[in-house]
């Protein structure tokens, strides 16, 4: 008889979709959750596939995973729902039977490329800074960008009372006339409103910002509002970056 294979309550849970690792970790520690119908609390229990584990009452079950890149568009929310009834991902989403969740955010005043997956574990992966996957941007900043403010860019710049990681920072354009320079930033950190804090520590505030390339995956031929549901490949692609098996 094959031994079992083994993982963590809380992973389990997150590979089912029904919550981040972190929020099934308070789910345990909450009782909310039962293995083969006894309620758990105790942190970092393994179980195994054929044992049934629940949360308040309902089956977890690993569900078919569903990974989609979609272009965000301007004065769109990165949220499922919003209390001031500002547009939502959801609009652009395509329906599966199952929530599609985004993988970090975008501001509302950004467009561009992100990530949204029905995939716990994978979303999990990707967002850790430990993996360190690239997010390209164009920005077009106000002012003529001079070397030191790029080299301060590259080198990581102190705002919210911590330093930025090294950026990968080149110039795409310059317009005197209309006092702006377009800038291609490519970061690894995941930080709120990361590269406008960024331009604006040194003295170019955003104008304009998209997201252009997100790990390997590229905007272009993408309109706003489109999602393509991502292929065998690209997704293996993607789980084999950050050491997840391959489907």
């Amino acid at each position: 008889m094959p031994d079992l294979e083994f993982e963590r309550l809380h992973v389990r849970i997150a590979r089912s979709g029904v919550a981040s690792r972190r929020s099934a970790e308070k789910m345990i520690a909450d009782g909310r959750v039962e293995v083969d119908g006894e309620i758990v609390t105790e942190m970092g229990l393994k179980v195994t596939s054929d044992q049934e584990v629940r949360v308040d009452g309902r089956l977890v079950e690993v569900a078919k995973h569903y990974t989609v890149l979609l272009y965000k568009p301007l004065g769109v929310v990165t949220t499922l729902s919003d209390p001031h009834g500002r547009p939502t991902i959801v609009k652009y989403l395509p329906e599966y039977g199952t929530p599609l969740k985004p993988v970090g955010r975008l501001d509302m005043d950004t467009e561009g490329l992100l990530l949204c997956t029905n995939d716990g574990e994978l979303a999990h992966r990707l967002s850790h800074p430990r993996q360190g996957v690239e997010k390209e941007y164009e920005a077009v900043v106000t002012g003529i960008v001079e070397e030191r403010a790029l080299n301060h860019l590259r080198k990581g710049v102190f705002f919210e009372g911590r330093k930025s990681a090294p950026a990968q920072v080149e110039i795409i354009h310059a317009e005197p006339r209309s006092n702006s320079t377009g800038l291609r930033i490519t970061i690894h950190e995941g930080r709120n409103r990361q590269i406008r804090l960024m331009c604006e520590t040194v003295g170019h505030p955003v104008q304009k910002l998209k997201r252009v390339r997100y790990a390997f995956l590229r905007s272009k031929g993408m309109r706003a509002g489109e999602a393509k549901l991502l292929g065998k490949q690209d997704l293996n692609k993607l789980r084999e970056m950050v050491e997840l098996p391959l489907e």
